[in-house]
């Protein structure tokens, strides 16, 4: 059963953005291994902050992470087209999100999702 979309805004709300998980934790929350993780970070479809040899990540990266796994395994995708979807529908997430807050500060009603 795929994962409704309001979970991995749900997940990033409740994590705050500081790297708190290690290559290890964001592995496990993508039921993926870590050379999986390592691979996406080397080719730049994942962002980390390193520091004393460790990985560290935040909750944008989980959320990008999980996409990234679910669309690689559902549709059988490459990183890098997974990459650009993930892409994608993170700037139509920002752009409706904009669209709601315009439409509350001109109270006009809301458009259909």
């Amino acid at each position: 059963m795929p994962t409704p979309p309001f979970v991995d805004h749900a997940l990033a709300e409740l994590l705050d953005e500081q790297p708190r998980l290690t290559l290890e934790d964001l592995a496990r929350t993508c039921c993926m291994g870590p050379d999986w993780v390592v691979e996406r970070l080397e080719a730049g479809l994942l962002q980390g902050e390193q520091a004393g040899g460790h990985w560290r990540f935040s909750s944008a990266s989980v959320v990008r992470a999980r996409r990234l796994a679910r669309l690689e395994s559902t549709f059988d995708a490459d990183p890098e087209l997974a990459a650009l979807t993930a892409d994608l529908i993170e700037e139509v997430t920002a752009l409706r999100q904009r669209l709601r807050e315009l439409q509350t500060r001109l109270g006009l009603p809301a458009a259909m999702p």
